[in-house]
């Protein structure tokens, strides 16, 4: 079977909506690699979408699942409850930042999360507005869609969005907007717009994903916390793409002196398993009658079971720990290229959620054809990249965080081997 094949297939036979980065068929997976229905072996930097930190297949999750699968499937945990569900809770209201009583439900993807903690801040507050970023992605749904602060490819063509949503520009100092003017923005949005006490949450991914890697100023999250105290807003960390060690904490809003109200997940938290959660504080989990928050599959038990499991790997792999190495290595390999190739005009991230943005030599330009470039050209010779970015010029590096020492040396020789082919074909 060749993937040609199947691509034309999949022309007759699924959505064109359905966006896909390669046409490379998987066969197989083995933690930070992938074997295509040819045969031929890829390094994975794209992990599912920040989805697999603890690997393709680790051993102690797919133990975990197979035990399950043993014992039941299905219930449906609002019809009839399951054990692991609440201890799973139980480890997640402890795990999460912030010093109170939490609780915490579960549901199947992050952008079900993001709509789930709407709801919950909506009914605890009586209130209906929400403040996002610019750049910020927080799902495909239509409360997703209207949060989301960027219009192509997620907006175009499905009509007017949720009301009673408003966007802040996102601070990048690196493209002329600093912390300053994102607050300046916010406080005329209050006296033009929306009222602050009709506000609900302010929403915020303390490191934007598709975005582009940038994180929240830690000036920033401060204000935000105080302007929602001062208000009675709630503070909503999206944490889809940065929880499960990515950023060196268990958490990325660990990295700050900040207590979220809420906190989304989803992605790493079952190792490839569909599951997501909302946690945040007791009373305001609370706030929904009983019937209004969950979902037929929501804490499916297979995936329940592979949670549990990503958590024991992750402490007894120190994974924290490794993240923060594997991503100072793979900052200073990019350093190293910096002086040689002006294209490189920034390198961020942290722990082991790291990026490189290109933009067009001697201007202030992004270079979404460079970038391209490279992650094309990585793939050819055998390294699965990813691009993000409001400009599409930024590559985000999203290996498992249990990736092997030899495939990860590999993997930076291939990124460096790239970045040099593309800018001598410029």
């Amino acid at each position: 079977m060749l993937n040609t094949e199947i691509s034309a297939r999949k022309n007759d036979a699924i959505s064109r909506g359905v966006g896909m980065t390669t046409q490379i068929y998987a066969d197989k997976a083995e933690n930070s690699e992938i074997w295509d229905v040819e045969g031929r072996r890829y390094i994975d930097f794209a992990g599912g979408i920040a989805v697999l930190n603890t690997g393709h297949r680790h051993p102690k999750v797919v133990d975990a699942v197979k035990k399950q699968l043993d014992r039941f499937t299905h219930t449906c945990h609002q019809v009839v409850p399951y054990e692991n569900y609440v201890a799973l809770a139980e480890r997640l209201n402890t795990l999460t930042p912030g010093n109170f009583e939490k609780k915490t439900i579960f549901a199947t993807t992050g952008a079900e999360a993001v709509e789930n903690a709407i709801k919950i801040a909506r009914c605890a507050t009586g209130r209906s507005a929400v403040i996002a970023f610019t750049g910020g992605f927080h799902g495909r749904t239509f409360m997703g869609m209207a949060l989301t602060g960027k219009v192509v490819p997620y907006k175009v063509g499905f009509g007017p969005m949720m009301g009673d949503v408003f966007h802040v520009p996102f601070p990048l100092e690196l493209h002329g907007i600093s912390v300053e003017t994102s607050l300046d923005v916010l406080d005329k949005l209050f006296k033009a717009d929306v009222d602050p006490k009709r506000v609900a949450a302010i929403i915020v991914e303390p490191v934007q994903g598709e975005g582009g890697f940038y994180d929240v100023p830690r000036a920033l999250m401060k204000a935000l916390r105080e302007i929602c105290d001062a208000h009675g807003i709630l503070l909503v960390a999206d944490e889809v793409q940065t929880g499960f060690a990515r950023t060196g904490k268990l958490f990325a809003m660990e990295h700050y002196d900040v207590q979220p109200d809420l906190i989304t997940m989803a992605k790493s938290l079952a190792g490839g398993f569909p599951l997501s959660a909302v946690t945040g504080r007791a009373e305001l989990m609370d706030a929904p009658g009983p019937g209004g928050l969950g979902g037929t599959y929501a804490g499916n038990p297979l995936a329940i079971a592979a949670a549990h499991a990503v958590l024991d790997v992750i402490e007894e792999e120190k994974l924290i720990d490794r993240a923060n190495h594997l991503g100072a290595r793979l900052k200073q390999r990019l350093e190293s290229l910096r002086a040689e190739f002006p294209q490189i005009i920034d390198i961020r991230g942290p722990g082991f959620m790291n990026a490189v943005e290109f933009g067009v030599p001697g201007t202030d330009r992004p270079n979404a054809d460079f970038t391209n470039a490279v992650r094309v050209k990585a793939l050819e010779k055998g390294l699965i990249l990813l691009t993000c970015g409001v400009y599409s010029n930024v590559i985000r590096f999203l290996a498992p965080i249990t990736i092997q020492d030899e495939v990860f040396n590999e993997a930076l020789d291939i990124i460096e081997a790239s970045i040099r082919d593309v800018a001598a074909e410029a």
